[in-house]
């Protein structure tokens, strides 16, 4: 019997060890929510003497509270809990409080003790500070956050760089008029002298002159002789995006934010982010769009459709347009705030009836390149058709003449040019005033609207014939006071 005892006695004072060196706290209460047993790692915990926890209301000594700091009730907590029902209670998202005031997070488990008959003797209570736990959890959570904001930006320059090259594709395809400015006007070098001053500044330039003129020749010049050369110049033709969609265009959408947006769209705005915008037509950027545009001009900033974060670019803006904005100022179809916006640093184009010693050398630079493009070697062009080609008055400007070359080149045979039968309806053999190069002007437009039918646009009409915009089409015949037979 003594051995049985001595036996016990060992036993329980293992236990007992093995609950104190145990490493979470553990602790015993009573049925009134005394505590019976304290090890020391839930003393060191709390930072209480055991003297000071044993035999006393646990509740008011070792405090706790919800994850937020927000008090329990008397009693009403998940220890007290295991008293009243009966059962386990796990709990992950409460704090401990020290005796000097401070908290800790804990996880504890609150475990009802029973007596052979069921009765609930008490609970004994584990916990464990998690603050590690929590301190990794948080550097995880900001580490995924962190990532997500990566892998959105990573996204967003995947997505930025796939419609950059698209661009660029696109650009690639075009067939430019010049690889590089010609001519010898004195009026058209005062132009080049402008371009050189504003080149290397940020300066906002609004290049004006009628439809074929070089505008957007004029906006290159300007992007590669600037420090931004090493970005792209991204065009924006305002004229020819439905008004519906220039918005999109220019500033970009997001997925699901309008009836066929069926993915996030980066605007020309975001492609050209150190780079240049060239908004050709300013002139047709509807009303409503223009105070966006100022916005971007004044702040740099803006924000795509259905997004209202706001998006930071560093755009050099260059705008061209065929209209005289200061009409459609006083009509109110344009911003004058906008206007003036725009209007730092104005380049007008002369036409080329104004620059007509220009002709010549810009025929010679079109027979090469059509006669590279269609395998033809012609090798001169009469005086007899230069002067032709020289007293016409060219309302397509360059554009036009270009398309007089090409036409020229199919139809010629051998190696000198031939203009062929067509123009000499066009183009007047003598030498005439500048009254009389109107009047041809007048009867060319008038024949082009009479195979038309007096059709202006379209795939068949005037413009169409003329090789010119319908915009400049409309001004020449305004000017030249055309009007349709009754």
């Amino acid at each position: 019997m003594k051995n049985l005892k001595e036996e016990l006695k060992r036993l329980q004072k293992f236990h007992e060890l093995i609950l104190q060196y145990a490493g979470e706290g553990i602790y015993g209460l009573d049925i009134n929510g005394h505590t019976t047993f304290v090890n020391d790692a839930a003393a060191q915990m709390v930072v209480w003497e055991l003297k000071d926890l044993i035999g006393k209301n646990q509740h008011n000594i070792i405090h706790h509270t919800k994850g937020d700091g927000t008090k329990y009730q008397e009693t009403k907590c998940y220890i007290y809990a295991a008293f009243k029902d009966g059962t386990v209670h796990h709990v992950e998202n409460e704090l401990f409080w020290r005796k000097d005031g401070t908290s800790f997070p804990v996880e504890y488990t609150s475990t009802p003790i029973k007596d052979d008959n069921g009765k609930i003797l008490g609970a004994v209570v584990v916990f464990k500070d998690i603050t590690q736990r929590r301190q990794s959890e948080e550097i995880i959570k900001k580490t995924n956050h962190d990532l997500q904001i990566a892998l959105t930006e990573l996204e967003t320059l995947k997505e930025k760089l796939e419609e950059e090259n698209k661009y660029l594709q696109q650009e690639i395809k075009l067939d430019h008029n010049f690889e590089e400015i010609i001519s010898q006007s004195k009026k058209f070098k005062k132009v080049l002298s402008q371009v050189e001053q504003v080149a290397d500044t940020d300066a906002t330039v609004l290049i004006l002159g009628e439809s074929g003129t070089g505008k957007e020749l004029i906006a290159r010049a300007i992007h590669n002789l600037s420090d931004r050369n090493n970005s792209a110049m991204v065009k924006v033709n305002c004229a020819a995006l439905p008004s519906t969609l220039i918005e999109s265009e220019l500033f970009g959408h997001e997925k699901g934010a309008f009836t066929g947006a069926l993915q996030q769209k980066i605007g020309r705005f975001e492609l050209a982010d150190q780079g240049t915008i060239f908004l050709d037509e300013i002139g047709e950027l509807p009303l409503e769009l223009q105070s966006k545009l100022l916005r971007v001009l004044q702040e740099n900033e803006f924000e795509r459709i259905g997004n209202s974060i706001t998006t930071v670019v560093d755009v050099r803006v260059i705008a061209a347009t065929n209209k005289e904005l200061k009409e459609e100022i006083e009509k109110g179809n344009f911003r004058e705030d906008l206007y003036y916006r725009l209007n730092v640093f104005p380049i007008e184009l002369p036409p080329l009836r104004e620059r007509k010693e220009d002709i010549p050398i810009l025929v010679k630079h079109f027979l090469l390149k059509y006669g590279l493009k269609f395998g033809k070697k012609i090798e001169s062009i009469s005086n007899e058709s230069i002067k032709k080609l020289s007293n016409y008055s060219w309302p397509g400007n360059i554009r036009e003449l270009e398309n007089v070359i090409e036409r020229a080149v199919i139809i010629t045979k051998g190696t000198k040019l031939h203009i062929g039968d067509y123009f000499e309806n066009l183009i007047s053999n003598d030498d005439q005033s500048i009254n009389t190069l109107l009047e041809n002007e007048r009867k060319h437009i008038l024949k082009a609207l009479e195979a038309s039918n007096w059709k202006i646009s379209g795939e068949n009409g005037a413009a169409k014939i003329l090789d010119v915009r319908r915009t400049t089409l409309d001004a020449r015949i305004k000017k030249l006071n055309i009007t349709k037979p009754k």
